[in-house]
């Protein structure tokens, strides 16, 4: 049996297994993949810090310590109920490295190929706690907190901008000494895994070598067009740190505005994605990152010609209300060889709406284009 195979076949298990439970996140999936089409046209946390350059924390065995929730006096439930015979996955280490005056977490799983996953606006590398453990048995995984973002703190002045972050991606990949990469950005962060590509063919830097582009900020979305430079200006950042940011209860209506059916909304998420915005002050970085939304867009556009030659792979859900799918076409079309998957009825984020689905989908095209 493959590598593939197996690690099917093992999902497959967990899932009729996590069916019983009738649990939303690791229950079997009803989602449709209905495109397969592939194109030939031309600030500091609360933590305590490690002290060392590069630091491997003891990670504790529950999903819920290895990406990050609080483990503190109060009691904290696995993230995922999981079944009896559930097999664990690989070890997933928690590091932090010196980088650009500050210290950039990031999680390390697996061995093989790299694969760099770069998180969305307001998220981390708590996003991937469903993708870490399958894609880990393949690639060594490197999921990193932008600085800013997650439990990563950020300099004082750091520029937010896409080109800027997309330069401490690759300052990231230097500092590892990571011979070769495939680079797998969502959201934001398909915004600046574009833009760290365009960097490598700038400068004929050879190590990257694949892009997965997850519902990336683009161009040709009229979503977050107009929203996300609004909150960027004062009167715009100023309503939002006055209502968004100060109003927990408002929580659950924008993660819910990222998932087209709210009953597979992860229940370890919203707790999740507070603690950032508790810990690192994530919604004052954000309303940094937004304050150069419409120039940084206007510098991708000029750059995707660039990028044209990396192989891609583009997965969508067809009722993303973040970044709309009727864009995806007019992205695919930039590169010479791309893959589109979509998913039909899945929102913004199918990593954690349709795990399974999307683990399956990035598995396959990670090995078969390789074997190829």
């Amino acid at each position: 049996m493959s590598r593939l195979e197996q690690i099917v076949d093992l999902e497959k298990r967990v899932g009729q297994e996590a069916e019983k439970t009738n649990h939303p996140a690791t229950g079997r999936s009803r989602h449709r993949l209905i495109r397969r089409d592939e194109g030939k046209r031309k600030g500091e946390p609360k933590t305590q810090l490690p002290t060392e350059a590069t630091e491997a924390i003891s990670v504790c065995k529950t999903l819920a310590g290895r990406f990050g929730l609080p483990t503190g006096d109060k009691k904290v439930e696995p993230a995922l109920s999981l079944p009896k015979n559930y097999i664990p996955g690989p070890t997933i280490e928690e590091h932090w490295l010196p980088l650009a005056g500050s210290r950039m977490r990031y999680l390390k799983a697996g061995s093989g190929p790299a694969l760099i996953m770069v998180h969305g606006l307001l998220a981390y590398s708590f996003s991937w706690r469903f993708t870490i453990p399958v894609v880990a048995q393949h690639a060594t995984v490197y999921a990193m907190d932008n600085l800013g973002a997650g439990l990563s703190p950020s300099p004082a002045g750091m520029d937010c901008g896409m080109r800027a972050t997309a330069e401490r991606l690759l300052q990231f990949v230097d500092a590892l000494g990571i011979a070769e990469f495939d680079l797998l950005g969502t959201s934001h962060g398909g915004a600046v895994a574009m833009l760290a590509a365009a960097l490598c063919a700038e400068r004929h830097d050879p190590r990257l070598k694949r892009l997965i582009l997850v519902a990336p900020v683009n161009p040709w979305s009229p979503h977050g067009k107009r929203l996300a430079p609004f909150v960027g200006t004062r009167a715009g950042s100023f309503l939002f740190r006055h209502t968004i940011a100060r109003w927990r209860f408002l929580d659950y209506l924008w993660l819910r505005r990222l998932f087209e059916d709210g009953a597979k909304i992860p229940p370890d998420s919203l707790e999740g994605y507070r603690r950032p915005v508790r810990e690192n002050r994530a919604f004052e970085h954000a309303l940094r990152i937004v304050s150069t939304w419409t120039a940084d867009l206007a510098e991708l556009e000029q750059a995707l010609p660039r990028i044209c030659n990396y192989p891609t792979l583009l997965i969508w859900g067809t009722r993303d209300r973040a970044v709309h799918f009727r864009s995806a076409e007019r992205l695919r079309r930039n590169f010479c060889t791309a893959h589109l998957i979509a998913f039909d009825g899945v929102g913004h984020l199918p990593y954690e709406e349709a795990p399974q689905d999307f683990n399956t989908a990035l598995v396959d095209y990670l090995y078969r284009e390789r074997q190829a």
